[in-house]
């Protein structure tokens, strides 16, 4: 794969695991980026505070932190728009997909920017 594009995906994830703990108080201990047309696709593992596992220990918990660590992540990146995404990508963030599976503590984002990102840098 091109160089170039793996130094952005590099700086994209560093950019997602910064803008996590300031926003949410904790990041990802890891993320991985892929871009893909007009898609950054995040995986990210190493999520959950110590006080959010222990709450994932019921079923009930399980669930509450699924609802907040995707429907609540995604009124983050609205009112708080990712501008040093698009500072790097020179593209226009749309919107956010989320989702996260609780017990293995991994997740996914794919992240919708306003042309393609993976060409763009491919080129460079």
């Amino acid at each position: 794969m091109n160089d170039t594009v793996n130094k952005y995906e590099a700086e994209f994830s560093n950019i997602v695991r910064a803008y996590r703990k300031r926003h949410m108080g904790k990041g990802p201990s890891q993320v991985r980026t892929t871009f893909c047309n007009c898609w950054a696709i995040c995986e990210l593992e190493g999520n959950l505070s110590p006080i959010e596992k222990f709450i994932a220990t019921t079923d009930d918990g399980k669930q509450m932190l699924r609802a907040a660590r995707t429907e609540m992540v995604k009124e983050i990146y609205k009112k708080n728009p990712p501008i040093e995404m698009e500072e790097l990508l020179g593209a226009g963030f749309l919107e956010v997909f989320v989702d996260i599976d609780i017990e293995a503590d991994r997740g996914m984002s794919i992240f919708v920017f306003d042309r393609d990102i993976e060409q763009k840098h491919k080129n460079l």
